[in-house]
């Protein structure tokens, strides 16, 4: 006999896409129901696997939601493990702590959902006592570790904590009851849940401690296949964990060179080659790509200038690719350096280079950085980190803006010309 569950967190249910929205309605529809879909998923797992339990580590939510169509579609699916008997063990993290919904939906009395207190419940099946540890957090914020909190092990028992933490720290996520991964290893207990980074990390040890990552991504910096962790606790309390696919679209990153391409034709041919070659590889249902454009071509200034048509030709390959969106196009891209005519140098291309030298001059991103300022500060609270969310990312924001913003100028000057 064994016991058996499913670790999940960061679900995010309902997370708002706005930039994505603005470039892709359709798109930002799929993305913003992925999240639903995958937490069908991970019931159906539940279900398919006949588990024991379902644990969730944070962050169901993903803020201050109050949408009754939520409330509709969680009684829904924790009625249906309710009716197979699969117990649901779940805290609240920083996200939940927002959320109006947390507070008010009534659940099956199967679903335990712990307090901001420490509690421990018992679950008995397979032939053995699992003692599952939990504590919620009130407040969005929680700068101290909550770990002494946390009860000692029950002997006899199989210790899981489930906990909400940002560990010793990750970029991209705000610090959240910090600890290290040698204190959770000493603490005691078999199995630590984990939640709140995003990405997925296994820490094997005195202890097994698993962060399952988001099972859906919601945008391309949530690259890659996502996931949740099945656990087998067997009868010598020896655990194995197997990651098992949720994501029901998956952002992808991919760069093509057009070194060497002189015919529209060409660039629309690699574009879909690659987008065929990277749906063979995605196992979601969905393919989502950020399609970056690099390289060195003579076509450099025609595609600038007419990146809207470049973009139409990459979702039509995208679309009779089948399941493939592409989320947005970069281009990177140059003319050969030889831009001259009859042997004098092309006035267009040295205009070019002259905006380039005066773009980096430190009084002219001055100008630049003043007036990105004046417009975050025009904008309303939700829109105003479309520049980053500090002085570093803002200085990278200027880079790409001025870079592009100089190469389309030139690619419109160079309409008439020879290309």
């Amino acid at each position: 006999m064994a016991f058996r569950f499913v670790h999940t967190a960061d679900i995010h249910l309902d997370s708002p896409l706005r930039s994505l929205a603005l470039r892709n309605a359709d798109l930002a529809e799929l993305v913003g129901d992925a999240s639903r879909q995958a937490f069908v998923s991970i019931v159906d797992l539940c279900l398919a696997e006949r588990v024991d339990a379902l644990v969730i580590a944070g962050d169901l939510y993903d803020g201050d939601q109050t949408s009754m169509k939520t409330a509709r579609f969680l009684a829904s699916q924790m009625t249906r493990l309710h009716q197979a008997g699969i117990r649901v063990f779940k805290i609240r993290g920083n996200h939940d702590a927002l959320s109006r919904i947390s507070k008010q939906l009534t659940f099956p009395e199967t679903v335990t959902i712990f307090s901001g207190r420490p509690q421990s419940v018992l679950q008995t099946a397979g032939g053995l006592d699992v003692m599952f540890h939990g504590l919620s957090f009130a407040s969005p914020k929680a700068p101290e570790s909550l770990l002494p909190k946390y009860p000692a092990a029950r002997e006899g028992a199989v210790n899981v904590g489930i906990m909400h933490t940002s560990l010793a720290g990750s970029p991209g996520h705000d610090v959240y009851a910090p600890c290290n991964i040698a204190d959770l290893h000493s603490h005691g207990y078999d199995y630590w849940a984990l939640g709140h980074i995003h990405l997925r990390q296994v820490h094997p040890g005195t202890s097994t401690v698993v962060m399952p990552g988001i099972p859906q991504g919601r945008d391309v910096n949530e690259a890659g296949e996502k996931s949740v962790t099945l656990v087998t606790i067997r009868d010598d309390r020896s655990i194995e964990i197997e990651e098992r696919l949720t994501s029901i679209a998956q952002f992808e990153r991919m760069n093509i060179d057009l070194t060497g391409t002189v015919e529209w034709p060409e660039v629309v041919g690699r574009v879909r080659s690659a987008l065929e070659d990277l749906r063979a590889s995605v196992k979601s249902r969905h393919a989502v790509v950020r399609l970056g454009l690099t390289g060195t071509s003579p076509l450099s200034w025609a595609l600038i200038r007419d990146r809207d048509l470049l973009l139409a030709e990459a979702e039509q390959a995208a679309e009779q690719t089948g399941d493939t969106w592409v989320e947005k196009l970069e281009l990177d891209l140059a003319p050969p350096r030889t831009e001259t005519v009859e042997g004098v140098a092309d006035p267009i291309f040295e205009l070019a280079q002259s905006m380039h030298a005066d773009a980096s001059s430190e009084a002219f991103r001055a100008e630049a950085r003043a007036f990105v300022h004046k417009m975050i500060a025009d904008l309303p609270a939700e829109g105003r980190d479309f520049a980053g969310k500090d002085e570093v990312a803002l200085e990278l924001f200027l880079d790409r803006v001025l870079a592009s913003s100089t190469d389309l100028v030139t690619a419109r000057l160079k309409a008439g010309g020879s290309q």
